[in-house]
């Protein structure tokens, strides 16, 4: 979108995961639209520069909260969730940012510690937050969540099972808690960013091709060095599902670089009507073979 003047005018928002990096980029353009925005992750110290450098951004009536905290854990999304309600006297939208890598390697290798906590921040942590906002939504008549996902929740990716699994489980959250709040105007959506040149793509180079397989290890390499998708493009799509011009789309996958998010409200009808932009089972007939059926 070219211009997010005023979108997000008089909302309040929780960023998760926003010192740095995509959710930074989407706190920023929050700030760009209008809202008043709460922002979290687990450094303190870098919470609080980024607070200091988006509050320069802010225009009157406009404020940055910085609120540390651990997303996996109920105490602390409970106290950022209080906090946030203490200081705006609402909430209008939840983006669930915060994620990890999780170890990189053969699943019967890795550590098992990692693998879980990589699910606790990815998955639960997105759940926890949501559990946590959605009885103020339903109170209010309307809200919006806005979860990220990526490349690892619509296909295979070997030797990062944690984090896959995660992203896959997470959108079958997203549909599922969509058609929980659907009737109390509450709009639950993923991005799928795109390929960024972020602190998670410097984890997984760190860790090697021996450790992230070779090939995905050279296409990552290439993405590094071409520069990757721009923060941007997810952002601004964060902000579109954030505002009225989203009203009534929920329970979607959409990707900030290849679908066409601008023009969905002119086919709201449409794509209520089918299950595009969401993850499914394909059978045979699906493939044009004539060996099965059912779905």
């Amino acid at each position: 979108m070219s211009n997010l003047d005023n979108l997000l005018e008089n909302r309040c928002a929780v960023v998760t995961g926003a010192s740095q990096g995509l959710g930074r980029e989407i706190a920023r353009k929050y700030l760009e639209a209008g809202a008043a925005v709460a922002i979290c992750a687990r450094d303190g110290q870098r919470l609080q520069r980024t607070a200091t450098e988006l509050r320069r951004l802010a225009r009157r009536g406009q404020e940055v909260l910085a609120v540390p905290a651990d997303v996996s854990r109920p105490e602390e999304v409970a106290r950022l969730v209080e906090t946030a309600l203490a200081q705006f006297g609402r909430l209008d939208v939840l983006v669930n940012n915060a994620g990890v890598a999780g170890p990189s390697g053969a699943v019967e290798s890795v550590d098992w510690e990692e693998w879980v906590r990589a699910l606790q921040i990815n998955l639960l942590g997105a759940v926890l937050l949501s559990r946590a906002v959605v009885p103020h939504f339903k109170k209010a008549g309307r809200g919006k969540i806005v979860q990220l996902s990526g490349g690892g929740a619509t296909q295979p990716l070997p030797m990062q099972s944690a984090y896959a699994a995660s992203k896959a489980a997470v959108i079958r959250f997203v549909e599922t808690l969509a058609a929980e709040t659907r009737a109390f105007g509450i709009d639950v959506n993923a991005i799928a960013p795109g390929a960024l040149n972020t602190r998670m793509l410097d984890h997984f180079l760190a860790a090697g091709p021996e450790r992230v397989g070779r090939e995905l290890y050279e296409r990552w390499l290439r993405q590094k060095q071409q520069g990757g998708v721009p923060l941007s493009k997810g952002a601004d799509l964060a902000v579109f599902l954030g505002s009225d011009l989203s009203n009534g789309i929920t329970g979607k996958l959409l990707s900030a670089v290849w679908d066409p998010w601008t023009m969905l409200p002119r086919h709201l009808e449409e794509l209520n009507a089918t299950d595009v932009y969401t993850l499914r089972r394909i059978v045979p007939v699906d493939r044009q073979l004539d060996f099965g059926s059912g779905r």
